[in-house]
């Protein structure tokens, strides 16, 4: 109960409802060491009648023994609760107090200021909406100023505070005032552009913290209170695309199935279309359920259930997102991470990934680069130490579905854990898919083994074989009739005299690439070996005919560039996925549900039907015969066979 609670004049259900409304702000007090962080939080407490009459006289009696102010009461050890830190005099754990006024909640997170407690500093920051940086007139912008400057920054905090604190220490001098001012906002240029406000104040004295002062005639704007009741918050979370991380499925009865967890962004109403993510599929919102009865419409930070008009599979883990804005799909993932274990992170470790409900292994692949924060570069390096803030690429055993921290940090930020001890090693904060550089290898077309001149030219192979080079990549769902109609074709080539070449995902497998599995990133892989390969064989004059089911868009045109756009087809085996299940002669949709397997295109991974194909087969509708000579029209029409 607040303190401030007049039972006199209040019942429980009044105080409650006129709370009730008010907007919660939550914000982080961070800076240099003795910067007076603790101060300003004990002191806001304390002058907006937001401690007991007993907890301030526990301060008074303690200020005698731990106290730093004299015979005056030291606000600071409100929020000082740990032993060490009262002995200390400083800030070693992340402190969380709740105060009230009549316009607006706050949840403060008061961090340490010392560099081994970074780490520390990043958590507290990590659900905050606005950051306030503490800096001490008598010192201006430090190192660590810098340092939480930038890890705010980083974080994706959107507001920021810079409160030039014990200004009566330098006789309210503005000339100080204005130069600390300039100093940081020419610090903070290199940074991302973000919302900024400046105040002086005396958070030992009380001057600016609640009300206004006559010893700072020459500012003319808000206390640092007035400030933070006023700050516009809120309405970014929901003016960005609709993201829902699936918490659980409730399932009471046999009539009702929703999807329960809490909106990371946006508004979602009943009739609006959805997509589940990873796998894509997509349905209609038809109910938003609450405990306390359905909703019209709901937004971020609200936890609600969905009921979908279809039944379709979603679980714990999966993201139900806007069906025209959805999120990134990736097993591969590019992360900005603040290391805060003592043991030295290096490529190749594995963790456990925590990303929203999603939990997966993961392994860090590489180390990109350190950030020095004092600095700014970027500086290559071959591992991160504790409390350090360094750039890695990391692969999961299972898909994100993803945004960039930048754009939603609800479906931005994870956290490795231990595998063994559970600790929690790093906080990151995603930035973006990982670029597969396998793929950017400069074709060798048109000459020798050595870069030397071919010992027989294109030309030769072409009237020889009577055909041109080229590869025909088959892509389809599992069971849509790609490795079949690769047979016939390779069959039919044979029958006109002509030479071809045929490569099949399975067999790829078996051989050259045994050593893959079926993530995004093994996919990928998979198929850039074996454009490889069909690259091989064209530039031996023959065609490649290519079974591959290659559910991504991107790696479709990676293999064309890797190829040759110009001797490249793309033949889309359009079969829909009911019709896949029931021609399925390996079993994998079967053993798929059975079993649990993961990563099935058209399942629980989403496959990217061509948008401009050169040729498109309705497979469950033409017989293979038919699609067999549809295909050698179009190799006629582009001049590769004569």
């Amino acid at each position: 109960m607040d303190p401030r609670f007049d039972a006199s004049t209040d019942t429980i259900d009044e105080y409650l409802a006129r709370h009730e409304g008010k907007q919660l702000l939550r914000f982080l007090t961070c800076g240099s060491v003795d910067d007076g962080k603790s101060t300003l939080i004990g002191r806001l407490l304390h002058d907006t009648k937001g401690i007991y009459e007993d907890q301030l006289a526990a301060v008074e009696g303690d200020s005698r023994k731990y106290g730093t102010q004299g015979g005056h009461a030291d606000l600071a050890l409100l929020v000082d609760g740990l032993r060490s830190e009262r002995e200390q005099g400083i800030t070693i754990d992340v402190a969380y107090r709740y105060f009230s006024t009549e316009k607006r909640k706050f949840i403060v997170a008061d961090t340490p200021g010392h560099e081994q407690y970074t780490r520390n500093m990043a958590t507290g920051a990590s659900n905050c909406d606005v950051a306030v940086l503490l800096v001490d007139a008598r010192h201006g912008v430090s190192v660590q100023t810098r340092r939480h400057c930038v890890i705010t920054s980083l974080l994706g905090i959107p507001k920021i505070i810079v409160a030039i604190n014990k200004m009566d220490l330098v006789d309210w001098n503005r000339d100080t005032y204005e130069a600390i001012k300039a100093d940081f906002e020419s610090f903070s240029s290199h940074l991302t552009s973000r919302e900024q406000h400046f105040v002086p104040m005396s958070a030992l004295e009380g001057d600016l913290v609640v009300e206004s002062s006559p010893k700072a005639p020459w500012y003319e704007g808000p206390s640092f209170l007035e400030l933070i009741e006023s700050i516009e918050i809120g309405a970014a979370a929901q003016e960005t695309p609709f993201r829902m991380p699936v918490n659980l499925v409730i399932r009471p009865d046999l009539d009702y199935r929703g999807f329960g967890g809490r909106i990371e962004s946006g508004i979602i109403r009943p009739g609006d279309r959805v997509k589940v993510m990873p796998a894509g599929t997509e349905s209609t919102v038809s109910r938003i359920s609450t405990f306390d009865g359905d909703l019209e419409i709901a937004g971020a930070p609200r936890s609600v259930a969905l009921v979908l008009e279809d039944e379709i599979d979603a679980s714990r883990g999966d993201v139900i997102v806007a069906a025209d804005k959805p999120s990134i799909v990736s097993d591969r993932i590019t992360a900005d991470l603040v290391w805060m274990h003592e043991d030295r992170l290096t490529p190749g470790r594995e963790f456990i990934l925590r990303h929203g409900t999603r939990v997966t292994p993961c392994r860090v692949r590489r180390i990109v680069e350190r950030l020095d924060v004092d600095t700014l570069e970027r500086s290559p390096v071959d591992g991160l130490e504790l409390n350090e803030i360094g750039r890695v690429e990391i692969e999961t055993d299972f898909p994100l579905a993803f945004d960039p921290y930048e754009e939603i940090r609800g479906t931005g930020s994870l956290v490795l854990v231990d595998r063994i001890g559970n600790w929690t090693m790093a906080a990151g904060m995603v930035r973006g898919r990982t670029e597969d550089n396998r793929w950017t290898a400069t074709p060798m077309s048109g000459e020798g083994r050595n870069g030397e001149p071919d010992p027989v030219s294109p030309a030769e192979r072409e009237a020889r074989y009577g055909q041109r080079p080229a590869t025909v990549l088959l892509t389809g769902l599992a069971g849509s009739g790609k490795t079949s109609l690769a047979a016939l074709l390779e069959r039919a080539l044979f029958d006109l005299g002509r030479v071809a070449i045929r490569l099949d995902g399975s067999t790829m497998r078996r051989g050259l690439n045994r050593d893959l599995g079926f993530s995004a990133a093994d996919r990928s892989e998979n198929l850039r070996r074996s454009m490889e390969t069909a690259k091989l064989v064209n530039d031996e004059g023959l065609l490649c005919i290519a079974a591959f089911v290659a559910p991504l868009a991107a790696t479709r045109e990676k293999a064309a560039e890797l190829v040759g756009d110009d001797r490249f087809l793309v033949v889309h085996c359009a079969a829909p996925l009911e019709h896949c299940r029931k021609n399925d002669s390996t079993g994998l949709y079967a053993e798929a549900e059975a079993k649990g397997l993961q990563n099935i295109p058209g399942v629980d991974f989403d496959y990217e039907p061509p948008e401009s194909a050169d040729l498109t087969l309705p497979t469950h509708q033409i017989d293979p015969e038919e699609s067999v000579n549809r295909i050698l029209d179009l190799l006629r029409s582009k001049g590769f066979l004569r």
